[in-house]
């Protein structure tokens, strides 16, 4: 990789986001009927371990979405 490749800098925050944001309902949608045996914070990211044994990871640069507001930041 060149040091001067610019495309890499290039990447839509927003696009990211809404990716993650899918990926993450993917992920909730088929936790379903399972049970959440342990959680943690971390500095980076949430794991979150099921009853069978399935880890997985939330990174905190999705952020959030408040019914009815608008994003204070």
């Amino acid at each position: 990789m060149n040091r001067d490749d610019q495309s890499l800098l290039d990447i839509d925050p927003d696009s990211l986001r809404a990716a993650e944001f899918m990926q993450a309902q993917e992920l909730l949608a088929g936790m379903v009927g399972k049970q959440v045996v342990a959680a943690q914070l971390e500095e980076t990211r949430i794991s979150v371990e099921l009853d069978d044994g399935a880890i997985y990871y939330f990174y905190g640069f999705m952020g959030e979405d408040a019914p009815g507001g608008d994003d204070p930041a």
